[in-house]
């Protein structure tokens, strides 16, 4: 993989990341998740210095919803790292070795639902936070008190945080689904997004109806005195929450394979969804020994179950257009009963994967479910027909002609109905134009109302339009104005990123704006080549978007006129001119650091060689920090690096 495929990549994961944290409907299985996920985290343990700090392996969740006051959780309350084979909990269980001795591990279940933090003070249950992005997420304490299995008061009148997932039964999840059938709604994908669309009711009423269960799994502020995490735990399920149907104290590997095999039996008897088992270092005060990465404790992992195969018919494929106008092709198959969930469609990726596969109309097809969402196919058992599916050559949306590009298929048309809705809030997201307060409720509400057709529009928005809009007054109405007003005069690089194009991110956007400036209408494939990590498909896909939207590109720049980059002069200090490497973690994200540098005339690169200045380590440095040993290049500590710096 090399930096743009790694870009990709992320923005990929970003997204599946953001439909399945905030609006609990994912496009692509765990399995997809996790496999996108791991291949990201190879690369940036490969190349930490390239490392986007925005990726999902670097944030815990996702962005809470407007509909729900913020909360802040007393202490971070952190995701969790994902194991699937006997290979990988050796690593694990090996890189703990290595820093202290392993008496006992604890284990339990891995539920699939939705993550709350529950805090109790004076034995009272105080508030209810969902996870969010670990720091701050929505307060739903309305919804916990209507939950049975939460205790309203407990034996315990210290401060502190009890955390666990809020799920919801298998039977519960159809029942729901049968009325939601009835009353023409889309149905809950999976008992995951029905427990987590459940808990996020602003009508409390309605979560009661659903008969949630809360089961913890642990804690976040306390003053309990113990040292075993699972004695710890029998103490928090007698304060009358539920405990788990399994669990155990075990001392080898073998024997944590042998309670995997068993929890894999177990799972389908259950009552609620499971998708893993987790493993935990039992001892308490070794955990922060430990320590963390900026995402998840070292001292926990979860060991995920193998996905679930069943077979069933192809009877149809039909075509998404996303935001940037990918044409992604969604299988619709037999319904098919997975684990407590009626499947009727999976993900096909692209068309490429179709001829790979020779997938056919009719075809008696395998597909996998792990855990969540959309399953994919994964193997065509038998042939019953000679209709294959075309590559569309047209938007089937808006009919306009689709550039192909082979792996990707994509409308180009600024304007398609199918794209309208998620380019503006893309548009005015914070690395874009930075428009505060038109989040996604609102501009569906502006499209809903035909007061909005495309990004353009946006500039001829009046008062008076906005207030016809629900739960819109003077003042509200008045700021949303103002912040499209001040988005006029933003920077080149914005501009560019705003309009997303497939394939041009921030990155590549400061690149352009760096080399053409705001006169990038009339760049020419050679000399896009010619930047730094611009390749043919970037080319290809920059001037395809110019061609289609030209006109449109021309209205916007004429009303926003965004500003050309300035020039920025480079202060002289150690590090000027220099090639630096950076290795290990460090009390600050790399990107961060790397930037600094950058900023003070340094070179920042990958990989150490006899040409490299300095390599600045932090801990677990690795190989690059013994490359540097041996080739004699100059080493220093962060903090070194900082001392330097003044």
């Amino acid at each position: 993989m090399n930096l743009n495929e790694y870009k990709k990549k992320v923005e990929l994961l970003k997204k599946y990341a953001y439909e399945y944290y905030v609006l609990d409907n994912p496009s692509a299985t765990d399995e997809e998740y996790d496999k996108l996920y791991h291949e990201v985290l190879e690369y940036e343990k490969a190349h930490p210095n390239e490392i986007d700090p925005t990726s999902p392996t670097q944030q815990v969740g996702y962005k809470v919803l407007d509909k729900f006051q913020k909360a802040k959780h007393l202490s971070r309350m952190w995701s969790m790292e994902d194991i699937f084979n006997e290979q990988e909990l050796e690593e694990w269980i090996n890189r703990i070795k290595k820093t202290i001795e392993v008496d006992k591990f604890y284990i339990e279940p891995k539920f699939d639902g939705a993550s709350l933090n529950l805090i109790y003070e004076n034995g009272k249950l105080k508030q209810a936070i969902t996870r969010g992005n670990g720091e701050i997420g929505e307060d739903v304490t309305n919804n916990a008190f209507v939950i049975k299995s939460i205790p309203k008061t407990i034996n315990y009148n210290e401060l502190i945080e009890i955390r666990g997932e809020v799920v919801i039964k298998k039977k519960e999840f159809e029942k729901i689904n049968e009325e939601r059938l009835k009353n023409e709604e889309e149905p809950f994908s999976n008992p995951r997004n029905a427990a987590a669309g459940s808990l996020r009711q602003l009508d409390n009423k309605i979560t009661a109806k659903r008969n949630l269960e809360f089961y913890p799994w642990g804690v976040g502020i306390n003053s309990l005195n113990y040292n075993s995490y699972y004695e710890m735990m029998n103490f928090i399920y007698k304060l009358g929450f539920n405990e788990p149907p399994k669990r155990a104290l075990v001392k080898t590997k073998q024997e944590i394979m042998q309670k995997y095999n068993e929890f894999i039996e177990f799972r389908e008897s259950f009552e609620m969804m499971l998708d893993g088992m987790v493993i935990k270092i039992n001892d308490i005060s070794k955990h922060e020994i430990l320590g963390y990465t900026v995402k998840y404790p070292k001292w926990m992992v979860a060991f995920k179950f193998p996905a679930i195969e069943k077979k069933t018919i192809l009877e149809d494929v039909i075509l998404q257009v996303g935001r940037t106008g990918v044409i992604t092709p969604v299988a619709v198959v037999k319904p098919v009963k997975i684990d407590g969930a009626i499947i009727s469609r999976a993900t096909l990726h692209n068309f490429d994967e179709i001829e790979r596969m020779d997938l056919r109309i009719n075809d008696e097809i395998i597909i996998i479910r792990s855990g969540d969402v959309i399953p994919k196919i994964t193997k065509v058992i038998a042939h019953h027909s000679d209709n294959k599916i075309p590559r569309p050559t047209h938007c089937p949306v808006c009919g306009s002609e689709v550039l192909d590009e082979g792996t990707l298929i994509k409308c180009q048309n600024l304007s398609c109905p199918a794209r309208v809705i998620n380019s503006i809030i893309y548009f005015a997201s914070k690395n874009c134009m930075n428009i505060d307060g038109l989040g996604e409720k609102i501009v569906e509400l502006l499209v809903k109302q035909n007061l909005i057709k495309d990004v353009v529009d946006l500039y001829s928005l009046t008062i008076d339009e906005i207030l016809k809009l629900e739960g819109f007054k003077e003042k509200k109405a008045q700021n949303l104005i103002t912040a499209i007003e001040n988005s006029k005069g933003s920077e080149c690089w914005r501009f560019i990123n705003s309009l997303g194009i497939e394939h041009i991110g921030e990155v590549a956007s400061k690149k352009l704006c760096e080399k053409f400036g705001v006169n990038f209408l009339d760049v020419t494939k050679e000399e896009l080549l010619k930047i730094d990590g611009f390749g043919e498909e970037m080319a290809n896909s920059l001037l395809e978007f110019i061609r289609v939207n030209r006109d449109k590109i021309i209205k916007l720049k004429e009303i926003i006129k965004p500003k050309n980059p300035e020039i920025k002069e480079i202060k002289e200090s150690p590090f000027t001119n220099k090639t630096v490497v950076l290795t290990g973690t460090m009390s600050k994200p790399r990107g961060e650091i790397k930037k600094t540098l950058e900023n003070l005339g340094a070179k920042v690169t990958s990989s150490v060689s006899k040409k490299t200045d300095f390599v600045i380590y932090g801990e677990d440095a690795g190989s690059k920090y013994d490359k540097a040993i041996k080739l004699g290049v100059k080493t220093i500590t962060e903090k070194e690096m900082e001392e330097m710096l003044k």
